[in-house]
C-alpha cells in the first residue's frame, strides 16, 4: 500500500503510514481457507464488520508521544448466536478428539465478530496440537489455554483488538510455533506501546467478587487461581503484573495473576530488547527503543 500522502510502501493491513502516520484504509485479504461465509449481497455490512476488526488501542504512529493504554472493557454476550455456536464447535472438538481446530472458519463473519474471548472450556482440547484463531475479534484469551497440553502451533494472526495473553500460556510446554500481529501487542518491538496500569495489589480478597471482576481493571472477569502455583486467589491475595516472555516464536506480553509477591518473584527472567522482570505497567515504565518495520534487529528473539 503506498501512502498517499508521502507516497512511502506501507504493508498492505497497516491502519496509518509507517513512515508519517497518516491514517490509511487497511486492505483485508483472507487466505484460502480462512475466508468468512458473507452474503455478497450486504456490502455495508460486510465493511462494518471489518471495520470492528481494529481499535484504536495501540498507537502505531511514529510520533514518540505515546498515548496511555486501558484494558478492553467488554464481557462477552453469552447470549449471542457467534457464543453459542462456538460452544457446540468446542464440545465436538473435544468429543472427536481432532489434533487441529479452527473455529472461526466455520463461523460466519457476523457469528465471529460476536465472539470476544474463548470460553473456559477450550481447556478440555488435550488433543489439539494447532489452533488457528486468524482473523477473530478476541479481545482477551481465557486462562484454561493453558490447559490444553498438546498445543504445538497457535495462530491468532490479524486479531488485531487482542493486546495480550495470559501467562497460563506459558503451561503449553509443547508450545513450538506461533503466528502473531505483532504490531498490536503491548510493548511491541515495532513500537513499544505502553502497558495499562494494573491494579492495586491485594493482600487479600476477601470482599471481592472474582467470578465478577470489571475487565477494564482486571483483565478479565474471573480469576480464580494463580498463574504461578494455581493456589486459590479466593483463599490468598491478588498480586498483578506484566511479563514479555518468549512463547511460540514470539515475545508476549502476559498477563500475570499471582496469589503473593512471592508467586511474582518466581516469574521467569524476560529476553533482551524488552522490560526486564515484572511490572505493574502505565507510563512510568521505562522501555528500550523501538525497532520500526525493516529494522535488521528483533530483540528477543532467543533467549539468552
Amino acid at each position: 500500500m503506498i501512502c498517499p500522502h508521502c507516497r512511502q510502501p506501507n504493508v498492505e493491513w497497516v491502519r496509518r503510514c509507517f513512515h508519517c502516520a497518516v491514517p490509511l484504509r487497511p486492505i483485508v485479504r483472507w487466505p484460502e481457507t480462512a475466508v468468512p461465509h458473507a452474503d455478497a449481497s450486504e456490502p455495508d455490512a460486510v465493511e462494518g464488520l471489518i471495520d470492528r476488526l481494529y481499535c484504536e488501542c495501540i498507537d502505531e504512529g511514529a510520533s514518540a508521544e505515546k498515548k496511555a493504554t486501558a484494558l478492553h472493557a467488554a464481557l462477552q454476550d453469552e447470549q449471542a448466536d457467534g457464543w453459542k455456536q462456538l460452544l457446540e464447535l468446542v464440545d465436538m472438538a473435544a468429543a472427536d478428539g481432532r489434533e487441529e481446530f479452527k473455529p472461526f472458519a466455520e463461523m460466519t463473519w457476523e457469528a465471529r465478530s460476536q465472539v470476544i474471548t474463548l470460553p473456559s472450556t477450550i481447556g478440555k482440547l488435550k488433543g489439539v496440537r494447532s489452533l488457528h484463531l486468524y482473523g477473530g475479534y478476541l479481545e482477551r484469551l481465557p486462562a484454561e489455554i493453558g490447559d490444553m497440553e498438546s498445543l504445538e502451533e497457535f495462530t491468532p494472526y490479524r486479531c488485531m483488538r487482542l493486546h495480550w495473553f495470559p501467562y497460563e500460556i506459558t503451561r503449553c510446554t509443547r508450545l513450538a510455533s506461533s503466528t502473531v500481529s505483532t504490531r498490536t501487542l503491548y510493548g511491541n518491538y515495532k513500537y513499544r506501546p505502553p502497558f495499562p496500569q494494573l491494579a492495586t495489589p491485594l493482600e487479600s480478597t476477601v470482599g471481592l467478587n472474582l467470578k465478577d471482576l470489571p475487565p477494564s481493571q482486571y483483565g478479565a472477569p474471573t480469576i480464580i487461581t494463580c498463574s504461578v502455583c494455581r493456589a486459590s486467589i479466593a483463599e490468598t491475595g491478588l498480586h498483578q503484573a506484566w511479563i514479555s516472555l518468549n512463547v511460540g516464536t514470539d515475545v508476549l506480553p502476559l498477563l500475570v495473576n499471582a496469589c503473593s509477591r512471592e508467586c511474582i518473584d518466581k516469574l521467569p527472567p524476560t529476553p533482551d530488547g524488552y522490560v526486564s522482570g515484572p511490572h505493574a505497567g502505565g507510563p512510568s515504565v521505562i522501555q528500550p527503543a523501538a525497532h520500526p518495520i525493516g529494522s535488521p534487529v528483533r530483540p528477543g528473539s532467543s533467549r539468552s
